[in-house]
């Protein structure tokens, strides 16, 4: 048997019997005892936001000393979305509508509105157990399985899993995606730009990571938005189609109308797969940006995390899925992946298309190699502070995974990645499941001070004394 078979048979074990339930067990279940959060609160979540992209040194941004540098939760968003909107929203979704038929799109729907309360409590969590780092903040699963579950073994594990996931093989997955993309628009030979990709990444973590990734954490955004209204423009063009296209992807994610793909249970693993992939909630990633951020109460951030799933995938994904069923080429099976999001746009924008989804991919795709590494080098520093360790990760991480996924098959890179995340998501869900009553905790307080009439709640380590000594902020 091929590795590629071998991981793709263990991949089909992990997430056909255990992962996919343990997804949507955990989303329903977060659903349930945060009283629908993400759908309650979302006026909340935007005013929140709203009020930290007017003044970011306002009421949600602590004084934690003179000379030191703040992250505001708007930046910490931002950086968050920046990682998750990318590869995911383009050649995830073309992937999972390919393998998986129209129906994987709803599927993906799903564990997104599921999956933000999981992401808020992941987030809050983060932001309940960080520390004190010179520049800022830093937290994440590692330290909250390390402070909330003195499990140091199980916060290792975790450690070395997001480092496998984010920092080398989800670097394969973008520079494969940038490399077929520039290839398709441009003809271009995938080992040439993945040479180039290397040289450039190499030169951003040894050197310029700051100022690079401040430059990304702008021109994502817009490009986000550049790809959406693009998105808006083909849906306005065919908008009798819409009616069809709802019904093709409802019918289909039931195995009432299979038109492409597996069965009902390929879509379903799709979707969620794709989903997760996607919108990052529950896999543990966005908690390391979460707690980062200087707020006034843990709750504040997680609120904020959780709208940052809908961002994903129920726009910028959702976009992705309407051109491509607008266009028909869904059952094509010579297109998947990125070749088949370009060949859908070419065919209703014309020779554009297959340029506009290259530039947008290279800017998506590399401002998440930053990302990825960013994931990978603080975990990292939280097993060992050897300089040689995190040398070879950083030459590893922007050099040679990046190589590696230029030259490898599509269906490779896809199947190392669906590998290292299952056991990275089945690690984060365990702890915040057991850990999930001091998110419960929090949220009541929130919502008990906001009834009182104060509009900028917030929290003091004393409020929870059974682990006020494992809590280092918070004074």
């Amino acid at each position: 048997m091929e590795l590629n078979e071998l991981i793709s048979a263990v991949n089909d074990v992990a997430w056909g019997y255990v992962l996919v339930f343990l997804l949507a067990g955990c989303g329903l279940w977060f659903t349930w005892r945060t009283r629908f959060v993400q759908f309650r609160m979302v006026d909340e979540m935007l005013r929140l936001l709203t009020d930290t992209v007017v003044d970011t040194v306002g009421s949600q941004v602590q004084e934690a000393g003179k000379g030191q540098k703040h992250i505001s939760s708007f930046q910490a968003f931002a950086v968050s979305v920046a990682t998750r909107v990318g590869t995911g929203n383009l050649a995830g979704v073309a992937s999972a509508i390919a393998v998986g038929g129209p129906g994987a799109v709803f599927w993906m729907w799903v564990i997104a509105l599921v999956g933000s309360a999981t992401a808020f409590v992941e987030s809050t969590l983060a932001q309940l157990f960080k520390q004190k780092h010179k520049d800022s903040f830093i937290g994440g699963p590692a330290y909250y399985i390390q402070r909330g579950l003195h499990l140091r073994w199980m916060a290792v594990t975790f450690a070395v899993l997001i480092t496998l996931q984010f920092g080398l093989s989800n670097n394969s997955i973008q520079a494969n995606t940038i490399c077929g993309a520039m290839h398709e628009a441009f003809g271009w030979s995938p080992a040439w730009v993945g040479g180039v990709l290397a040289i450039v990444g190499l030169f951003i973590v040894f050197g310029g990571i700051q100022r690079i990734a401040n430059v990304s954490s702008v021109l994502v955004p817009v490009m986000a938005i550049g790809y959406m209204v693009l998105a808006v423009v083909v849906i306005a063009m065919n908008l009798e189609q819409i009616p069809h296209v709802f019904k093709l992807i409802v019918l289909d994610a039931f195995g009432i109308e299979k038109v492409a793909g597996g069965g009902i249970g390929v879509t379903i693993m799709l979707g969620v797969k794709r989903g997760l992939f996607s919108n990052e909630a529950g896999e543990g990633s966005a908690p390391n940006v979460a707690a980062t951020a200087a707020v006034s109460h843990p709750v504040k951030q997680g609120l904020i995390q959780a709208l940052g799933v809908f961002t994903d995938t129920l726009l910028v994904c959702s976009c992705t899925a309407f051109i491509i069923l607008i266009s028909g080429l869904y059952d094509v099976p010579e297109l998947n992946g990125i070749n088949l999001t370009q060949s859908a746009l070419e065919s209703e924008v014309g020779a554009a298309g297959p340029i506009f989804v290259a530039v947008a991919i290279f800017l998506f795709a590399f401002s998440s190699i930053i990302g990825n590494y960013y994931y990978g080098e603080a975990n990292i520093r939280f097993i060992t502070s050897s300089r040689w360790v995190m040398t070879i990760y950083r030459i590893c991480s922007a050099g040679v995974m990046v190589i590696f996924g230029a030259l490898a098959s599509f269906e490779l890179v896809w199947n190392i990645v669906d590998f290292f995340m299952a056991f990275l998501t089945a690690c984060n869900l365990i702890a915040i499941i057991l850990l999930g009553r001091y998110a419960f905790r929090l949220l009541d307080d929130y919502r008990r001070q906001k009834r009182q009439g104060i509009k900028e709640p917030v929290f003091h380590r004393s409020q929870l004394p059974e682990i006020e000594s494992e809590l280092e902020c918070w004074e």
